[in-house]
């Protein structure tokens, strides 16, 4: 195999290598994520259920769950370029599927979405997950559970 060849295609391509994001960056970004989740997951409260645009959105048929579902991936997608282990984006990836599938059983999807919200359970295993990986030094922006 000639060697230059796959320099070339390395040195082409090492612009979409993954690298490791700064500690101010990865607060950033989680709070930007915290705040998308929040709007998608727990905007609005009605008789003490929360829920939030995931849910109406989810309400327009075909094209509510496809759009709710880019924006899960948009959250995928930044847990990437903060440095999320594979583990976690799988697990992520995972959230997402079962919100999207609950969201095409017409009516009973979108009342699993007030339930399952996987928006903020996506955000919260980031933020554990980079917590652990990063140390102490990272604070969690994740609202705690009442109770």
């Amino acid at each position: 195999m000639d060697r230059s060849a796959t320099s070339a295609f390395d040195s082409r391509f090492a612009h979409s290598r993954r690298q490791e994001a700064d500690p101010a960056e990865i607060e950033r970004g989680l709070k930007e994520m915290e705040m998308l989740a929040r709007v998608m997951d727990r905007s609005f409260s009605i008789a003490g259920i929360r829920f939030g645009f995931d849910s109406l959105i989810g309400l327009v048929p075909g094209i509510g769950d496809a759009a709710t579902g880019l924006i899960s991936a948009y959250l995928i997608w930044r847990a990437h370029k903060l440095g999320a282990d594979n583990a976690v984006k799988a697990k992520m990836m995972t959230n997402a599927g079962l919100d999207f599938a609950l969201g095409l059983v017409p009516f009973l999807g979108d009342i699993g979405d007030v339930f399952f919200k996987a928006n903020t359970r996506n955000v919260r295993l980031l933020s554990r997950h980079l917590k652990e990986k990063h140390g102490a030094g990272m604070i969690d922006i994740t609202p705690k559970k009442a109770g």
